[in-house]
């Protein structure tokens, strides 16, 4: 069962050109349909995973009797998931399973959900071993709420996973649920909240368990005196100091902890008296500082008399949207306070209003304004780019995924030192020709292949590109290549015998 990368690894000069035409977006159907019919693996490969698909392209890959090429297709994160859906009953478990996987991509942001009815038949029809988290992803907003008290026994029981955050009625509904797996399942959840069982079945010794337990679970005072007294493990002082259930005077205890890593997330709990507060605001360890100085009691003035020190290297990524969404008044308050720290949090949210938007757009603060870029679905295409140019750190090129990234003008940069900001210029329609092909020349080869796909590149130096080894596959997906060349090319696909049915 060979891999992508070992797929790939294996095509020869001539398939990675056809590869390149499968993704050229000036390929009419009748060539991406002969592509499919009958190019080796590795065409099919790129095509139904790498690219949305006309309708008619859609459809014969969703017949197509090879099982990898459909598995392909359910992978594909720029098809509507529509069309990924249409293969939920496909008869090969290896289809199903990467269907329930759910697309590849480095987009950090959760790819559009599949259908309620698809996600539904998934639960209700495939095997466990089929099913994975990753499922969760693909989850319309509204049908992962309605999980829990779903008429469909399977669908209750995937639900029980957000047990602790659940209402109380729906949490005693289905601890008297007439579904036996879906009562056990609850039961187990919540017996992470009775601080005697979790006592009696903690391990003894260090292990993902024990450190899960430490820092989720509800700790009776035994194993909170132990872990003070004889830790099991250098950092599990540091771990319960996270435990919602940890004691208030084990709080004022460790508030005065030697290790500032333990004191540094104290600092962190809302519950904090003002005598620790204060104390923790004169902290040697600057950490411990920054992080008291963002606690919600303070009053701007308060705060704005801590020493605290926020760094500027990151990272600045994504953020998923919290269940539950946050008060919009306390992200107000946060994008409009003096801290750093709380404008980047701010920052972080998805439905910031359109004036706090504009606000922080212009902060001059660089986390804030990356954060801004990364996690706002409107962001301004000025900012994506500021930030795309000012931050190097982790999560850069997602901002490159931003559907508003600007283009026009991009090919200002072709001579920065950065090869990343050099191949700003493959976006630019503007860029002239001479441009195009010197940057088919950079140093570096993410520019290289970049430059080979532009529309502008000159024709004589696309027809050489075309017999690079490296290249040829960039050059063959340029919208700009001449239909004879698309022709010859196709035409010197032999025709292979169909794929005999699963």
């Amino acid at each position: 069962m060979p891999t992508p990368d070992q797929i790939w690894n294996e095509a020869d000069l001539p398939t990675r050109r056809l590869a390149g035409l499968a993704l050229n977006p000036s390929a009419p159907d009748e060539i991406l349909l002969r592509l499919l019919a009958d190019a080796p693996l590795a065409v099919r490969m790129v095509l139904c995973r790498d690219r949305d698909l006309p309708g008619a392209v859609a459809d014969a890959a969703i017949a197509h009797p090879d099982r990898y090429t459909r598995s392909f297709l359910v992978r594909n994160p720029h098809v509507d998931p529509a069309v990924r859906a249409r293969l939920v009953d496909d008869p090969d478990w290896f289809v199903r399973a990467h269907l329930a996987e759910g697309p590849r991509t480095t987009d950090p942001v959760v790819p559009r959900p599949l259908p309620d009815e698809t996600v539904v038949r998934m639960i209700t029809t495939y095997s466990r071993d089929d099913l994975g988290f990753s499922l969760d992803r693909q989850m319309s907003a509204a049908l992962r709420r309605a999980l829990p008290t779903h008429p469909i026994a399977r669908l209750r029981l995937w639900g029980t996973g957000s047990f602790g955050s659940l209402p109380a009625e729906t949490r005693a509904a289905l601890l008297a649920d007439p579904d036996d797996e879906v009562r056990e399942s609850a039961l187990r959840h919540l017996r992470h909240e009775d601080p005697a069982w979790v006592e009696s079945t903690l391990p003894a010794h260090p292990s993902h368990a024990r450190t899960g337990a430490l820092l989720h679970d509800a700790l009776s005072r035994a194993v909170v005196d132990r872990v003070l007294t004889d830790p099991a493990g250098p950092d599990e002082r540091a771990m319960i100091a996270n435990n919602p259930s940890l004691p208030a005077d084990v709080v004022v205890l460790l508030a005065g902890d030697p290790d500032p890593e333990v004191r540094e997330r104290i600092a962190r709990r809302a519950e904090l008296g003002p005598a620790e507060r204060r104390a923790l605001a004169e902290d040697p360890d600057p950490k411990v500082r920054l992080a008291v100085s963002v606690h919600p009691a303070w009053s701007e003035e308060e705060r704005a008399r801590i020493d605290y020190d926020v760094p500027q290297d990151g990272p600045f990524l994504h953020h998923w949207p919290p269940l539950p969404p946050r008060d919009p008044e306390a992200v107000r308050r946060d994008a409009l306070s003096a801290h750093p720290l709380l404008r980047r949090r701010a920052a972080s949210r998805h439905t910031l209003p359109a004036d706090l938007l504009e606000r922080l757009a212009a902060d001059d603060d660089l986390g804030v304004r990356v954060l801004l870029a990364q996690n706002h679905p409107d962001a301004p295409p000025p900012l994506l780019l500021r930030a795309f140019l000012e931050y190097t750190g982790l999560g850069r090129d997602d901002l490159l995924l931003r559907p508003q990234f600007p283009t026009d003008g991009l090919a200002v940069h072709a001579d920065d030192a950065d090869p990343v900001v050099r191949a700003l210029a493959a976006r630019d329609p503007g860029c002239a020709p001479e441009t195009v092909a010197r940057l088919t020349r950079d140093p570096d080869p993410a520019v290289r292949a970049a430059l080979a796909r532009h529309p502008n590149l000159p024709q004589d130096r696309l027809a050489e590109l075309l017999d690079d080894e490296e290249l040829a596959h960039h050059a063959a997906a340029n919208p700009a290549l001449a239909a004879d060349t698309v022709r010859r090319l196709v035409a010197a696909l032999p025709v292979s015998p169909r794929p005999a049915a699963p």
